[in-house]
This record gives structure tokens, C-alpha cells and sequence, in this order.
């Protein structure tokens, strides 16, 4: 019995078919592998790989933020009322509540947009808890982002953050000096259970939550004041400071760098005045 010949034409087709394939697969995995994300240049630092992750479990400060002391009633004549402060809402239902308040405190436009958001307490201390550890959470709690694009210039082969940069943050900064703190204290000693409450679904009790408060300020008044120019050093397209010790700043404080001497004083200056209104209500 003869045998049957063999498909020559179709075997060279599944060949040349499945050599295709495999050279699309080879080309897509190297176009993969060469291409190279978008990085923000204003990510001062990306950190580097480590073989093994150690998680320690973050050391949770605590404090006691003393309880405002309410002022001795005095006799009222009979034509006038006396009026209470209306009962604080839950928490689920606060945000109209504690917004309106806050818009007494400050009629800024940016402020505005800032408490406009919802869950806004919850939000507050989540973001309190990110200031405490030096990160800022802006996808939690939005400010007004820096305007224009960052920028630096380079002299004799050194590059250096450019000073044009403080003013990209001036909305923001102006907006934080204008309100005051003595009337923040105020509102957070007026709704402090309910922050208590929203800190407690974090996991957080009293005194901690406190001692987080107070330690996010500690992270902003430790922040160094930098008068000179900062060299900053560059790897691929991201931008770190080239001193060593500011490089090791926490986020938080390395964007207070950003925003210059000036601005940093600012804000310092305001971070004193709220821990002073707090401590000492």
C-alpha cells in the first residue's frame, strides 16, 4: 500500500504561521521591557529594591490634647435667651455640619473647594494620620496642587531647584496662613467626639489620636530652613536632592523645601500657633 504524500504546502503555512506568532510575542515582550514609564520629575526619590521586606508595625505616639475649659455662666436678664451649642450629628451625616462651620472660619475660595469634599472628617484624620508619619496623602484630602511645571537650571555641569519654583506654591501657602489657629482649636475641641469617633474606625484611641495630631506638627516644625540653593542630582528622569541628609527628609518636609524658605517659615510659624491653641485652649 503506497503512502500517502505528504502536505508539503500546509506544513510550510503552520510553519510560517507559528514563526510569525513567535516573532510578534518576542517583539512585543522586548517593547515591554524597554519602555520606560512616566515618572512626575517632582518625585524628589523612587526607592530602590530590596531582596527582603521587613514590615515593622508603626509606633503609635500619645498625648493628651487638654479639654477646652468652658467659661463660668453668667446670670442672663430675662428679656434675653440663652443660646446652646446645637448637638453634633453622627458622623456618617456630618459633613454639611462641620462644613458650614468651617466656612465661618475662612471665606477663601480655596478653602471652599478643600471642605467641599465629602466624608470630610473621615478624610481629615486620615490625612492628619499620613502628616503624623511625614507623608502627604493628596488623593485623601486634596489641596491646591503647585501651579506651572517644575523647574531647575544648570550652572558649570550642577543642576539646582530653581527658585521660581516657591511661588508655584503661594495659593496653597496664602490659603493655610489666613486661617486662624486659635479658631481651629476651637473647632477641634468642638468636634472632638466626632473626630474621636472617625479615628477609632481607624483603630486609633483618644490619646493617640492626640499624639498624632501633635506629632504631625512636630514633623512640620522639624523641617530645616534652606536659604542657599539646593543642588539637586538626577538618576534617569527622576531629581533628589544631592545632600545626603535632605535627601533623607520625610515627603512631607522635602515638599515644604520645595516651596522655599520663605514659604516653610509660613507655614511653620502657623503649625506653632495651632499647637499653642491647642495646648492651652
Amino acid at each position: 500500500m503506497n503512502p500517502q504524500p505528504k502536505k508539503t504546502g500546509s506544513n510550510n503555512l503552520v510553519f510560517i504561521a507559528g514563526t510569525l506568532i513567535s516573532a510578534v510575542i518576542i517583539v512585543a515582550v522586548l517593547f515591554k521591557a524597554q519602555s520606560k514609564p512616566e515618572y512626575d520629575p517632582e518625585l524628589i526619590a523612587i526607592p530602590e529594591p530590596v531582596a527582603e521586606v521587613v514590615i515593622q508595625a508603626s509606633v503609635i505616639p500619645e498625648a493628651v490634647i487638654p479639654e477646652a475649659v468652658e467659661p463660668e455662666p453668667q446670670p442672663e436678664p430675662e428679656t434675653s435667651s440663652v443660646t446652646t451649642p446645637p448637638p453634633l450629628p453622627k458622623l456618617d451625616n456630618s459633613d454639611d455640619f462641620i462644613r458650614e462651620r468651617l466656612l465661618l472660619i475662612s471665606n477663601k475660595a480655596e478653602f471652599a473647594k478643600w471642605v467641599k469634599t465629602d466624608d470630610l472628617l473621615r478624610r481629615t484624620t486620615s490625612y492628619a494620620d499620613g502628616l503624623s508619619n511625614g507623608v502627604l496623602l493628596s488623593k485623601i484630602f486634596p489641596l491646591t496642587a503647585p501651579e506651572g511645571k517644575f523647574a531647575t537650571h544648570s550652572s558649570d555641569g550642577t543642576i539646582w531647584l530653581n527658585a521660581g519654583n516657591y511661588e508655584r506654591y503661594d495659593r496653597t501657602i496664602n490659603t493655610l496662613i489666613s486661617l486662624p489657629m486659635d479658631s481651629m482649636a476651637t473647632m477641634f475641641h468642638f468636634a472632638r467626639p466626632l473626630l474621636e469617633n472617625a479615628f477609632s474606625e481607624m483603630g486609633y484611641n483618644p490619646r493617640q489620636m492626640d499624639g498624632i495630631i501633635l506629632q504631625a506638627i512636630d514633623v512640620i516644625l522639624a523641617t530645616p530652613i534652606v536659604a542657599e540653593p539646593i543642588r539637586l542630582s538626577r538618576d534617569s528622569v527622576v531629581y533628589k536632592f544631592a545632600d545626603s541628609e535632605l535627601e533623607s527628609l520625610l515627603p512631607l518636609q522635602k515638599q515644604l523645601l520645595r516651596s522655599g524658605p520663605e514659604n516653610t517659615k509660613r507655614i511653620q510659624q502657623q503649625a506653632k500657633a495651632l499647637r499653642e491653641a491647642l495646648l492651652n485652649p
